[in-house]
């Protein structure tokens, strides 16, 4: 069972162990599920950089708020969006401007009282930087949910995933499963050892692998959520009060 945070709501803060890895998809895919088995769900991406337009949402933000089906305003579900498609701090260095980490805090909060489950898709991983030495990590610790950790599935995965859960710990972060996104058709050695190694080294549930799929992003999200299994609606609402 995921623990509510001080507000009373619950959801994940979901990270990435690098850029590309498929957050986004994994995490709208995850929306997705929710919504089809009925449970009102809230996404944020509290810090989107490359978005052309900064007065609307940018890609991610938008395909979080189609997936979740998500009617809250753009200044909730996106609250700080940068043109430049660099590290958020860069970005808003380069637009004259800083992240208001406590309005992204308090964002959060708000979409925590309004929906039953909320998914928060942090920028790139744990170590990117939002403002000055503030880290996505430091974030992911203000707002109190438990960490999913995207992950790919070929060499050098585990190196890159035990080293996020390290930090998320020592962040003081309650690390609750790893999603291992991108399987082949046709794994190799390291691709199909990797999860148990992940698993047995990372001390931590996978809780799901998906295999690689094709289309546009919406297609994508279509594909990957009908790959969740029962499990999963078990790990995250099993024993609620």
């Amino acid at each position: 069972m995921l623990p509510v945070t001080e507000s009373g709501g619950r959801g994940l803060f979901v990270t990435g162990t690098d850029t590309g890895v498929g957050k986004t998809l994994v995490s709208a895919a995850l929306a997705r599920f929710l919504l089809r088995q009925g449970v009102r769900v809230g996404v944020m991406k509290p810090v989107e950089s490359g978005v052309a337009d900064p007065a609307s949402l940018g890609e991610d933000g938008e395909l979080l708020r189609w997936a979740a089906a998500c009617e809250a305003p753009s200044e909730l579900i996106s609250p700080c969006r940068l043109v430049d498609p660099l590290a958020p701090s860069l970005a808003a260095q380069l637009a004259g401007t800083r992240i208001d980490i406590d309005g992204l805090v308090a964002a959060a909060g708000e979409m925590l009282t309004r929906y039953d489950f909320v998914i928060i898709e942090g920028a790139g991983g744990l170590m990117v930087p939002l403002l000055d030495r503030f880290l996505i990590g430091d974030l992911a610790r203000r707002i109190g949910l438990p960490l999913l950790t995207v992950c790919r599935a070929g060499l050098g995965t585990l190196n890159h995933t035990l080293l996020t859960l390290q930090a998320a710990r020592g962040w003081g972060l309650q690390p609750v499963g790893l999603v291992v996104n991108g399987m082949p058709a046709e794994p190799g050695l390291a691709e199909q050892h990797a999860p148990s190694m992940l698993a047995e080294l990372g001390e931590i549930d996978v809780w799901q692998v998906l295999t690689q799929v094709e289309g546009d992003p919406r297609q994508k999200v279509e594909a990957l959520f009908q790959q969740f299994d029962d499990g999963l609606m078990e790990r995250l609402f099993a024993q609620q009060q």
